[in-house]
């Protein structure tokens, strides 16, 4: 190669490193996330049930630390209605820029688009995923003057009056209701099923023995199990909970449809479809660091919580295992929202 040639090759090598230094030098301004400053806008979490449960506690441990790390306000507002509806369409609907978010459960997610009909949104095409946040198993619980002691009893009972006994839950297509479902469909009962607008308004029932029986998260009712105030039958999972390894599994329980009985009520974290992935990315690594801190693991295991913040791929592919599943059984047995 003649001096010509080389310095041609010299001059092109200076080109292309200098190319290659500003995508260096400019990538991680191009990835960087804004989140959670924006104009100084608040960030909404929505909640699509009433206060007490297991969403509520998770957006409002979220609430707390955002609100301190970041020295910015967050609010949690709560939805409910419609099963959970109200609120997810609120948020599939908002601008898509990380200050809008929602607390998706099972129900919400991956039941509820298979049992309202006329739904103005679509769950996995309008919400973005952002990460995992908890899972609870569901326990059958009954009022304590049921006269069942476990669940070969509850079956006996519920097959020599049918229709005579009730469960509640906290709204159509949430886990609580989609349990009592599976349950009868397993056992070959009829148990009635009395929809309420949210745990608070369904809880006094149960106690009171308005209604005998219902499928509640383990983390809402493990207090008045404790207490003696409700009987616990078995739990939904496919393993005895750590925070109640006292209680059996329901596939353990002697009833041999009920072998394979696994239900378990999780909860995430969604934002509108749209999102910037640097702002997701980022809320994802914020919300695993807060729920990974020692102080809110005792916190949420108090409540029978096990914390798992997965990020996006993973809540995706559950969203679209659990989606199959439940609509499996919905189209089995019939039931509908209507």
């Amino acid at each position: 190669m003649n001096d010509t040639g080389r310095s041609v090759q010299i001059r092109l090598m200076r080109h292309i490193l200098t190319f290659v230094s500003l995508l260096i030098l400019t990538q991680p301004a191009m990835a960087a996330s804004s989140w959670p400053k924006q104009n100084n806008q608040p960030i909404r979490i929505i909640v699509t049930f009433t206060p007490g449960g297991a969403p509520d506690i998770l957006a409002r441990v979220l609430a707390e630390y955002w609100q301190k790390d970041h020295n910015i306000q967050v609010i949690v507002e709560n939805k409910p209605g419609a099963g959970g509806n109200i609120g997810t369409e609120l948020v599939a609907k908002s601008t898509p820029n990380g200050h809008t978010l929602l607390i998706g459960t099972v129900g919400t997610l991956t039941i509820n688009p298979y049992l309202y009909k006329n739904l103005s949104y679509d769950a996995q095409r309008d919400l973005e995923p952002i990460t995992f946040l908890a899972s609870t198993p569901n326990v059958l619980v009954l009022n304590k003057d049921v006269p069942a002691h476990d669940a070969q009893s509850l079956v006996a009972l519920a097959k020599s009056n049918p229709y005579n006994m009730s469960y509640s839950s906290s709204g159509i297509g949430t886990s609580i209701h989609l349990s009592g479902e599976l349950f009868q469909q397993l056992t070959h009962t009829q148990i009635k099923h009395i929809p309420y607008k949210g745990r608070a308004q369904a809880m006094p029932d149960l106690l009171s023995g308005r209604v005998q029986i219902s499928f509640d998260n383990l983390s809402s009712v493990l207090p008045f199990i404790k207490s003696g105030e409700l009987k616990a039958i078995g739990v939904t999972s496919s393993q005895r909970s750590a925070y109640a390894p006292e209680i059996p599994t329901l596939s353990e329980s002697g009833v041999s449809t009920l072998q394979n009985f696994q239900v378990t009520s999780w909860f995430s974290l969604m934002g509108p479809a749209g999102m910037k992935k640097e702002d997701v990315q980022k809320i994802a690594m914020e919300t695993k660091r807060i729920l990974s801190l020692p102080e809110v693991k005792q916190r949420l295991s108090a409540m029978a919580l096990e914390p798992n913040p997965h990020g996006p791929e993973a809540l995706k592919r559950l969203i679209q295992s659990d989606s199959k599943r439940w609509s499996k059984l919905i189209e089995e047995t019939g039931i509908n929202a209507e």
